[in-house]
């Protein structure tokens, strides 16, 4: 059975394709010295790398183009024309995926296609369920449930309530950076005693699940789609999870990545009423240096969510800002390239060479970072712990 789309082979130059409306388009993204754009067919067709002359020819398959307009815009663009057999190519690719109004629906294994268009991704086999290591879904629909939350709380994502939010946010990280010493101390006593350390350990993994959460009621309030809401576990960790489908193809890149961010911004948000309590509550010794170390352990729980590096959020905001898909592989490759003075290096563009040093240099600052809080963590313990 052919899969050109109905018309394209009669009257091709008056042909009107159009997309799915299943079918999104992602903004361009660096990967390594090229420039791609995504292809996903929501309905489960997959994913799809194509080039940025290809994306300007299917951005504009919307039903109110002809063809001959389309490639009028194109030699505009390009200065060169698409004779008829290149159209059949591109129509057939397109169609044969499952991506035109009107054509078949793809059918399983792999269909031959341009060298342009490439799977974006390898598909990972499903996790099984063990004992040891797995994965379960919480909820039957987890974009019902994903827009039931942001009914009932999306109000909060307006400038007039986020901004005053933050704004305690960061009064809170400056208490808690200007006490650290004591801060350290109490958390260390908190290991002593383990019914405040259950107490503890609790609160901090529901932090966790409200981090997940959050991520999906942000994509929700711009447009994106949730697909899973559920629990995964790698014994003894068990953590919540919420599968965003569509995050690459959100709006714009500030909406992406607020995304990302939503999880961290949650984590410390759930801390205030924590730090009200340790700043102005009378309570008894034993809770409120448990509270103490609470803000401590949370707010490292946050903030370490935002190094960017793979997987953690912040990797995800620092691919949104480079404007990168695959960025920490891309950035090795190309560092590599520059270190031994490789030409190919120098064939890079240069919005590609400057977003993976800065990535690189980036990511070098971030982990001596992380290393040396860890240290200046230990020093602290073994101080408190040796005897004076």
């Amino acid at each position: 059975m052919s899969t050109t789309p109905p018309g394209a082979a009669r009257g091709l130059d008056e042909y009107r394709p159009e997309l799915r409306p299943q079918v999104l388009l992602s903004d361009a993204l660096l990967q390594g010295a090229a420039t791609v754009h995504l292809i996903k067919d929501t309905s489960g067709g997959g994913s799809f790398r194509v080039g940025p002359k290809e994306h300007f020819l299917i951005a504009r398959m919307d039903g109110s183009r002809s063809l001959t307009e389309i490639g009028e815009e194109y030699a505009r663009e390009y200065g060169r024309r698409l004779d008829g057999a290149r159209w059949q190519q591109i129509l057939r690719m397109l169609g044969t995926r499952g991506l035109l109004a009107g054509a078949p629906s793809p059918t399983p294994g792999p269909a031959a296609a341009p060298a342009a268009v490439a799977p974006a991704a390898p598909v990972a086999p499903a996790a099984g369920r063990g004992l040891l290591r797995g994965s379960i879904r919480l909820v039957a629909d987890a974009d019902a449930t994903t827009g039931r939350l942001h009914r009932a709380v999306g109000f909060l994502l307006s400038p007039g309530w986020m901004v005053p939010l933050l704004a305690l946010v960061l009064a809170m990280e400056a208490v808690v950076a200007v006490r650290t010493g004591e801060l350290l101390d109490v958390t260390v006593e908190l290991f002593t005693n383990p019914v405040l350390l259950v107490g503890t350990a609790t609160l901090l993994w529901f932090s966790t699940a409200l981090h997940e959460l959050a991520h999906g009621v942000v994509a929700r309030h711009h447009g994106g789609t949730v697909a899973e809401i559920g629990l995964r576990w790698r014994l003894p960790v068990v953590i919540m999870y919420c599968t965003v489908d569509n995050y690459l193809y959100l709006g714009s890149r500030w909406q992406r990545i607020q995304t990302a961010a939503a999880g961290a911004v949650m984590n410390l948000l759930f801390l205030l009423p924590f730090c009200a309590l340790w700043l102005f509550a009378p309570l008894g010794a034993a809770t409120h240096d448990a509270l103490g170390a609470l803000l401590l352990l949370g707010s490292v729980q946050a903030l370490a969510m935002l190094v960017p590096l793979p997987p953690l959020d912040g990797y995800r905001i620092a691919s949104q800002l480079c404007g990168a898909t695959e960025l920490a592989a891309s950035t090795l490759v190309y560092l590599r390239l520059a270190a031994r003075r490789d030409p190919a290096a120098a064939g890079y563009p240069r919005r590609a060479r400057t977003a993976y040093r800065a990535y690189g240099l980036g990511a070098v600052l971030a982990l001596a970072a992380v290393l040396a809080a860890v240290l200046a963590a230990v020093v602290a313990v073994a101080h408190h712990l040796l005897p004076t």
